[in-house]
């Protein structure tokens, strides 16, 4: 983009390059006093890909006293240079990413070791001009990372500096050796004098406030006993939306860039945002917000779909960011279905045939509780996988947020089905282009339910209606030309599968309304000929709905019921 229009700060981490390079920047500036008002010791755990670094390089900038002057630059036009608060550019800033901690567990230790010293030899070099010169080489001289900081905070006292600690992915490399090493290797270094511990007990009373962020609570727990004093914001509703973005955040974007003339002036961007709101929004982190009808997008995946937008003046052929593969890589290895005990496997089962499940939102818990079932579920909450929908009495009605996440969910389905099943995805995209092209519906739904049929290593696990939708979805969410919708919201009830064209990248004349049926092996002639009447009423009733119109989008729509009896497809009928 020229002219002075700002560029989408996609993959853009780093506040002060956003403002250098006038990216566009969604202010989130106003949190700062709020969180000045709670305790000096804040952690606030979200999702990886809601912009956790770039608020943290944005408080860095805001607290530093190294960038006080350069205050009206980068921050006049927030709404933090209009609301100044006594303590910004007060601090020397030590900022710490445990992300950036790699190698084997076995040099884990040696690796943390080296990261801790080389950033406090930067921090130093920052401030240099402010310790004495006796202090500067004793420090420079250690080669130890807790030696350097007992060194350097136990200085600041003495010329009474005051000192802001920020750590971004606190759980990082520990939630790595929890999966691929065991709680064992994860207790050595959390416990008793862990090296992990015993640096967060130099961090405790040596810094005047701390503020940390990760994607779960687990070494939270953990370290309770030697570093007690933190206050954890992030189920509070006031920092719901502090991260991610709101409705009014993404309408905001879109304005600009329609006002700067990189989008059509006639470019409905509501339209945009209904197309997005199913993939990326919905996520509520605070039981208080559900009374807000507003929810928080995913940030980085709005940028990465507006990135496209803007580019090519059409939605991108792949709703999920294909970079996010390596976040979700961390997670498949977490709920490895190999390693799932039958409770943790059940429960997911449940979340995938319910979209939801009843729980409760624990604020913390020690790794050893990690992959109980109650626990599992707070952790799929940290992770994104599961958000506040409701309350049902006491407890909450956790459900996946949206269909990037649900695709996440149907993938280790795949994951489970693959080495029972003998199914060929590319003969299957094959005939999904049939589907599209030719309206020729029969053969790839009856290739899906022989092979739902032929699952009989595992077929007593998964035989049920749900279970049967649960299998279709794995396999249609392969469909490029379609958006898959299950349970979509029709005239008087919820349909199964709506399969929605994808005209935006692809050709599609047919589009489909799918009901899937299920009869136990002794259901009589009677009750399936009443259950098939029953869906027969149910598909037409669907497909007369007012908004099936705009759905098809001109496509020919086709009303599908199958029934089974048992794993078997008895009965496949267009109505």
């Amino acid at each position: 983009m020229t002219n002075g229009i700002k560029k989408l700060p996609y993959g853009v981490s780093d506040f002060v390059s956003v403002r250098e390079e006038n990216l566009y920047y969604v202010d989130k500036t106003m949190y700062l006093p709020e969180l000045e008002d709670q305790a000096h010791t804040l952690i606030y755990i979200r999702p990886r890909r809601f912009g956790k670094s770039l608020f943290i390089s944005m408080m860095k900038a805001y607290y530093d006293k190294r960038m006080a002057d350069r205050f009206d630059e980068l921050f006049g036009d927030l709404w933090i240079g209009s609301h100044p608060t006594p303590i910004r550019n007060r601090y020397q800033v030590l900022h710490l990413d445990f992300s950036q901690i790699g190698g084997t567990t076995a040099e884990l230790e040696e690796k943390f070791n080296l990261y801790c010293r080389r950033e406090l030899d930067f921090f130093l070099d920052r401030y240099a001009d402010e310790y004495p010169e006796r202090f500067k080489r004793e420090f420079y001289a250690s080669q130890d990372a807790s030696d350097k900081l007992n060194l350097l905070t136990s200085q600041a006292k003495i010329l009474r500096i005051p000192l802001y600690l920020i750590i971004d992915e606190y759980d990082n490399f520990t939630n790595v050796v929890l999966n691929e090493e065991g709680e064992a290797v994860y207790h050595a270094i959390t416990h008793a004098d862990g090296f992990y511990r015993y640096i967060f007990k130099k961090f405790k009373g040596n810094f005047e406030r701390i503020f940390l962020t990760g994607v779960s609570p687990v070494t939270l727990d953990d370290l309770t006993s030697g570093f007690n004093i933190g206050w954890n914001i992030s189920i509070n509703p006031l920092f719901d939306k502090m991260l991610g973005f709101s409705t009014e955040d993404v309408q905001g974007m879109l304005d600009y860039y329609r006002e700067a003339g990189v989008l059509s002036p006639d470019c409905d961007t509501e339209a945009v945002i209904r197309e997005m709101k199913p993939w990326y929004d919905n996520y509520c982190f605070a039981e208080k917000c559900l009374k807000d009808s507003n929810r928080v997008f995913n940030s980085d995946m709005v940028l990465y779909y507006l990135r496209c937008y803007l580019q090519e003046g059409e939605s991108p052929k792949q709703m999920m960011d294909p970079n996010t593969k390596t976040d979700y890589n961390k997670l498949r290895k977490l709920l490895q279905f190999d390693k799932l005990d039958g409770n943790r496997k059940g429960l997911l089962r449940r979340i995938i045939d319910d979209g939801q499940i009843l729980g409760t939102v624990a604020e913390s818990f020690p790794a050893i509780e990690m992959m109980k079932p109650d626990m599992f579920v707070s952790l799929l909450f940290y992770y994104g996988m599961l958000t506040i929908k409701a309350t049902k009495g006491i407890q909450l009605v956790l459900g996946i947020p949206n269909n990037n996440v649900r695709i996440q969910y149907y993938n280790y389905l795949l994951e489970n089905y693959r080495p029972h099943i003998d199914i060929s995805e590319s003969r299957i995209r094959d005939l999904f282009s049939d589907m599209a092209v030719d309206g020729s519906w029969r053969p790839a739904l009856e290739y899906m339910a022989e092979a739902y049929g032929n699952l009989s290593s595992v077929r007593d696990q998964i035989e049920g209606e749900r279970n049967i939708q649960g299998f279709f979805l794995a396999y249609l969410s392969l469909n490029d030309y379609y958006l898959v919708a299950p349970e979509l919201e029709m005239k008087h009830g919820y349909c199964d599968f709506f399969l929605l064209p994808n005209l935006t990248h692809y050709q599609a004349e047919h589009s489909y309304i799918l009901e899937l049926k299920y009869l136990t092996k002794t259901a009589s002639e009677e009750e399936a000929d009443k259950q098939w009447q029953a869906a027969v009423e149910q598909v037409k009733g669907y497909a007369a709905a007012p908004r099936v119109e705009a759905l098809r989008q001109g496509t020919r729509l086709h009303r599908i019921v199958v029934q089974f009896r048992g794993w078997k497809a008895e009965r496949m009928e267009e109505v």
